[in-house]
């Protein structure tokens, strides 16, 4: 069995020398980065084998996957952000006299005077303690919430 497994490597040996080196041809319309060989076969026909050519992330799935992943990413993480943010500017917006507020410093108070980008919170109602704030120091509206929850 060792002499057949000779035999044919010195028959595809013998072919290569018998088959004379072929030029690199390239057929007109090919882009720049292909090129392609034409070698004779023993048997009389040409194979061409196309070479290495340069990457191009268009041809290739690459490009596209990239796009689907900040595709993915903008709907997962982005999108509900802003839609948060909207909703927050809307509420802020939307402050009236006798809302009661959260701030984000945790102060519990109800709105007294609402101005351009300051309100007035009353804290302490036995003492009639109050207290300026920004309007975007206001994280919730209490009223809201005790609605949802009924």
């Amino acid at each position: 069995m060792e002499n057949s497994h000779y035999w044919i490597l010195a028959q595809a040996d013998t072919a290569k020398e018998a088959a004379p080196a072929a030029a690199p041809v390239a057929p007109a319309g090919e882009e720049s980065g292909q090129t392609q060989t034409a070698t004779k076969q023993p048997d009389g026909s040409e194979d061409t084998q196309q070479q290495a050519r340069k990457p191009n992330l268009f041809d290739s799935g690459f490009l596209w996957v990239i796009l689907a992943m900040f595709a993915v990413i903008y709907f997962v993480m982005m999108r509900p952000q802003k839609k948060k943010q909207q909703q927050h500017r809307d509420m802020l917006s939307n402050l009236k006299k006798n809302d009661r507020v959260r701030t984000i410093g945790g102060i519990i108070g109800t709105v007294v005077d609402v101005r351009d980008d300051e309100i007035v919170l009353k804290v302490d109602e036995s003492n009639n303690t109050k207290m300026h704030f920004l309007r975007s120091a206001v994280g919730t509206v209490l009223a809201d919430q005790d609605k949802e929850n009924k």
